[in-house]
């Protein structure tokens, strides 16, 4: 009899209207975070997606099956946003054009100068030799020039 007392003061203490409330907050934190989920979701695909319908798709996906629905988008969604992208097209088109023009910087004083400069007009550190043949100007480690075969 001694047993039985002690499982009705068991059952008793989680009657407890606590214990309800208690039950009650945990179901309201998780739909909380399930929320937040569904809006991280749409706000994540809006930044890697440029179609907004692509977004509220998976917002739905992630609304209607939970986590599940979460790890699915996580596997599927695109690797990069939509800025960084934009961005490394723009600086893939400016390193190209920097190699395009003929400027590059002075190892000095970093100031661009073009590359047929012999000196650098700002510092006048010495860039490049001149060809005693043709005039034209030769880097400081070559021994011929490429233009008019003078050894130099």
């Amino acid at each position: 009899m001694d047993i039985l007392g002690y499982i009705e003061d068991i059952q008793n203490f989680f009657r407890l209207p606590i214990w309800r409330w208690l039950i009650y907050g945990i179901v309201f934190i998780l739909i909380i975070i399930w929320l937040a989920f569904v809006y991280w979701t749409y706000r994540d695909a809006r930044l890697r997606n440029t179609s907004p319908t692509a977004a509220i798709f998976w917002a739905l996906v992630v609304l209607a099956f939970s986590y599940p629905g979460l790890v699915v988008y996580l596997i599927l969604r695109p690797p990069e946003f939509i800025d960084d992208i934009v961005e490394r097209d723009l600086e893939i088109s400016r390193m190209e054009a920097l190699l395009d023009s003929k400027v590059s910087n002075c190892p000095a004083c970093g100031k661009e100068v073009h590359d047929d400069f012999l000196i650098c007009p700002y510092c006048r550190k010495k860039l490049k030799n001149q060809c005693i043949s043709c005039g034209r100007p030769l880097d400081l480690d070559w021994k011929v020039c490429p233009y008019c075969k003078t050894t130099q």
